[in-house]
């Protein structure tokens, strides 16, 4: 009889405890099927860089005196950037203009004697000699005034090096120039980048260098502003692999870059095979894909934010994920993270993967 009363206390107070409390939707990383994973279809990142970019400095040597540009600062063709003490260049011409001078005078002598010389041998009075020699003379204080000449054009080049002037429009990406500062001829102290055509800098693995061929249009998003479209083309490939990364690397043009487009901004480039891209393989994650009874399946979630395995066909891996060919329709979502702790008919908080 105790023990009946017992076992009647224990399921009475069994009764009073709660149920156990409903587990909240376990957030799960997704990504829609065709988004970014169709066949053909290959997304890399690269930097905004510009089409044309020139490195200046001065053709001679000397000492800064004054920069009259700033980093950033936008500037015209032919705009002075920075000047150079210009005191000895300006001696130097004075001194070359001086000797023109000089030499001018010796040519005018010269002349003025062959021409009295060439009456006195008219006359029979010189020799024919005589004659040669003062012909002689002339010719070479002509050529001494073509040096002279010559020397001041050298001389006046200098006075118009002490100012370094924009070789193009567009805008100072950098500048290593401030008064006082010795500078060497050749040395690069200013560039100047152009505005009006822009281009995305990237790199490329050999193994997808297939899907990439020149004049193929593309599309170029900005990750500081994802919702902007911008189109554009494969430019440049290199010939050869870089000897670090050994990729390849491509210059693609922005065909309608607008003021949103900045030097240095982190763009992505969408490249679509013209003939691959229409088929009905996809370019999922290697991290979707599991193996359970030894079959190959992926998560997919359904509309009601349920976790189901679907069995699915793999074909090529490569470092971009891997590509099925049959069990998958565009537009499912499939969880691509922590696929190995889900369940069936698990309640999930969808979470969009970012792309570029």
């Amino acid at each position: 009889m105790k023990i009946f009363l017992l076992l009647i206390a224990i399921l009475l107070s069994a009764c009073d405890q709660p149920p156990p409390p409903v587990q909240p939707p376990r957030p799960t990383l997704v990504m829609k099927v065709g988004d970014e994973g169709q066949a053909g279809v290959m997304i890399l990142v690269g930097e905004v860089r510009p089409r044309y970019e020139s490195k200046q400095g001065f053709r001679i040597n000397g000492k800064i005196t004054n920069r009259i540009v700033e980093l950033g600062t936008p500037v015209k063709k032919g705009q002075v950037l920075v000047k150079l003490d210009s005191a000895d260049a300006n001696l130097s011409m004075a001194s070359a203009m001086a000797d023109v001078r000089a030499e001018e005078a010796n040519y005018a002598l010269a002349l003025a004697e062959l021409e009295r010389q060439r009456q006195l041998f008219d006359k029979k009075f010189i020799s024919a000699s005589a004659l040669d020699l003062r012909e002689s003379q002339l010719k070479t204080a002509s050529a001494r005034l073509a040096q002279v000449k010559a020397q001041a054009d050298i001389s006046g080049n200098q006075t118009r090096y002490t100012q370094l002037t924009a070789d193009r429009d567009g805008v100072v990406t950098m500048i290593q120039a401030e008064p006082g500062q010795l500078v060497q001829s050749g040395e690069v102290i200013v560039s100047i980048a152009s505005l009006k055509e822009m281009e995305v800098l990237l790199a490329i693995p050999e193994s997808r260098t297939g899907l990439v061929q020149i004049n193929m249009p593309v599309t170029v998003k900005m990750w500081a502003n994802p919702k902007q479209v911008y189109t554009g083309l494969v430019r440049e490939i290199s010939p050869a692999a870089d000897s670090a990364t050994r990729a390849f690397n491509i210059r693609v043009s922005i065909n309608d870059a607008d003021e949103k487009v900045k030097l240095g901004m982190t763009a992505g480039v969408k490249f679509e095979h013209p003939n691959v891209a229409k088929t009905s393989q996809w370019l999922i994650p290697s991290s979707a894909l599991t193996q359970i009874n030894g079959k190959e399946v992926v998560w997919v979630i359904d509309e009601n934010n349920k976790a189901q395995t679907r069995e699915v066909e793999a074909g090529e891996f490569s470092e971009h994920g891997v590509l099925i060919s049959s069990g998958l329709q565009v537009g499912e979502r499939i969880a691509i993270a922590g696929v190995h702790t889900l369940v069936n008919g698990q309640l999930v908080l969808p979470r969009f993967k970012a792309t570029p």
